[in-house]
This record gives C-alpha cells, sequence and structure tokens, in this order.
C-alpha cells in the first residue's frame, strides 16, 4: 500500500504576551512561532479497512479519544469519497511531552496535511486549519507551515522571519498546567500590544521581548527556575509557552552543544536550529508526485 512519512517539527514561542481576556474565559495573546529541526515522525500507510489505526514509540499510552493524531484523523474521515480508505499511523515520539514545544499540536497538523493528501480531499490551507482550531490552539500555525506572529487566541496570522539561529532547549522534568496557569490570578493580563510587531519580530529583535507566563511558572515551579537560572550561565533563557521546557539562543551550532554537553543530570535537553519554514511542508512538497491512495 501507498505510504507518506513526514516530520511534524517542534516549535517555540520567541516571547509571549497576554494583552486582555474575552467575555468567554479565552485569553487574548501576541506571540512569535518559529519551528525546530528537531521533529516526531509519522508513517501513513493505506488500508482498505476504512478505519485509522495508530501505532508508537512512545512509553505513555494515551486513550484513543484524547490522542491528537486520531482525532484530527477522524476530523476527515467523513470527507473522503471512498468509505473504505483507511490508514495506519506509526508515530516515532523525539519531542517531549507536555513540554511547551507543540508537539501533539505539530502531530495533529502533520496528520491533516498527510491525508488530505493520501485521501486526495482537496482542502485548502485555510480550511485545514479551521478544523484544526478546534482540536488546539497551535494547530493552525502548523498548518500554515511558517513563523508567524501570532494575536487574538492564536488564528490572527503575520508572516515572520526571526533568525534562524541555534537553541538548546532544556526539559527540567515537571509537567506545567497550562490550564492553571491560564486560570491563576497572579498571572498578568493586560501587557501592551505591539505598535511595530514586525519591528520585534524581525532577526534577533524578539530578545527585547518577555514571557507573561514565566514568572508566575517560576514561582509555581522551582525545577523551571533552576533550568532558566543554569541557563543564563550560558546565553539568554526563556520559557516557551506556559513551559515546562525552557531554551536559550545561540549564534552557533557548537556553542549550542558544548552548554548541552554540561547539561546537569536532573535535566533532560536537546539542540536544534530555529527555521522559519516547517520542516513537514518541505517534506510534503517533495512527496507530491508520489501517488495517493
Amino acid at each position: 500500500m501507498d505510504q507518506l512519512t513526514l516530520p511534524a517539527p517542534a516549535k517555540l514561542n520567541l516571547f509571549l504576551h497576554i494583552t486582555g481576556r474575552r467575555a468567554d474565559g479565552y485569553h487574548e495573546l501576541e506571540t512569535l512561532f518559529q519551528f525546530l529541526t528537531l521533529a516526531d515522525e509519522l508513517r501513513f500507510t493505506c488500508t482498505d479497512h476504512g478505519s485509522v489505526t495508530i501505532e508508537s514509540n512512545a512509553e505513555v499510552s494515551i486513550a484513543l479519544q484524547d490522542n491528537l493524531i486520531y482525532r484530527a484523523a477522524e476530523k476527515l474521515l467523513p470527507l473522503r469519497a471512498n468509505p473504505s480508505l483507511g490508514v495506519t499511523i506509526a508515530l516515532h515520539k523525539q519531542l517531549p511531552m507536555g513540554g511547551g514545544v507543540g508537539g501533539g499540536s505539530s502531530d495533529a497538523a502533520t496528520t491533516l496535511l498527510a491525508l488530505n493528501h493520501l485521501w486526495q480531499l482537496g482542502l485548502s490551507p485555510e480550511q485545514l486549519a479551521e478544523i484544526g482550531l478546534t482540536l488546539g490552539a497551535d494547530v493552525p500555525v502548523f498548518i500554515h507551515g511558517q513563523a508567524t506572529f501570532a494575536r487574538g487566541v492564536g488564528e490572527q496570522f503575520a508572516p515572520a522571519a526571526p533568525t534562524e539561529a541555534w537553541y538548546l532547549v532544556v526539559h527540567p522534568q515537571v509537567h506545567v498546567s497550562t490550564a492553571e496557569i491560564f486560570q491563576h490570578p497572579e498571572l498578568p493580563r493586560a501587557t501592551p500590544k505591539l505598535l511595530d510587531p514586525a519591528r520585534h519580530c524581525s532577526e534577533l529583535a524578539w530578545i527585547e521581548q518577555h514571557n507573561d507566563c514565566e514568572k508566575l511558572v517560576r514561582s509555581l515551579y522551582p525545577q523551571v527556575a533552576s533550568a532558566l537560572d543554569w541557563l543564563l550561565k550560558y546565553a539568554p533563557s526563556r520559557l516557551t509557552g506556559t513551559g515546562a521546557c525552557v531554551f536559550a539562543v545561540f549564534s552557533t551550532q557548537q556553542q549550542a552543544e558544548q552548554a548541552l554537553r554540561e547539561l546537569p543530570e536532573q535535566y533532560r535537553g536537546f539542540v536544534a536550529q530555529g527555521v522559519n519554514h516547517s520542516p513537514a511542508h518541505q517534506a510534503l512538497a517533495q512527496a507530491l508526485p508520489s501517488h495517493p491512495c
């Protein structure tokens, strides 16, 4: 049967501002997304049994109804012209789970992109992004595949071109609850909106900005605070999203890898380059001449 293998890249929130809270409880944000070269890998194998099967190397099992890969595929099942078309999706997990680098959202987006191609659904990026938004606020960013300055609840996009620097990303081996952070009374919710986002999203100008969640996460999770302080010995450090992963920016791969070699044993980390075009889209473009299911 036909196969398609695509990466599901990590992302960083290079900065994150919370500019307000809506009547429905959702927060208004400003954030700069950039992709990383480190990625999960998903292999899609067409079947004729009409259903979706998930295989994974991940040690933590997730109930099928909560698995974002399955939920993404399920969204597309009613759109097939041939109901006997099915797929087996094999996930090779490399990104830390629950670390704030977008692993689940990226897996879902790659699934939507792959099945749109394999099942010849003909959905536009805008239509896929609309479906993706029902799965998670970050999914549309991965669908569009371009480094992005996002506003609103994350659905208003403008292309961005930050420097494709090298990063050391550190996971402090603790899980941060996103819901807890966004519901906390001490979370800042009134950062003034940027008047000239393009200027703050170009090159390394984003370093002048901040993550509104960082002070609160520091106070609630001492492991995160310690990781941020350790990274400061090498380069400016910052929380990505609500964490728990933190990162530092380096001008060369060698500098980042030297810091990684000195990483304390209680942490896990990896070095990756920031890229402004999604590796998933690049791989899909190369696969397009192949035959769909």
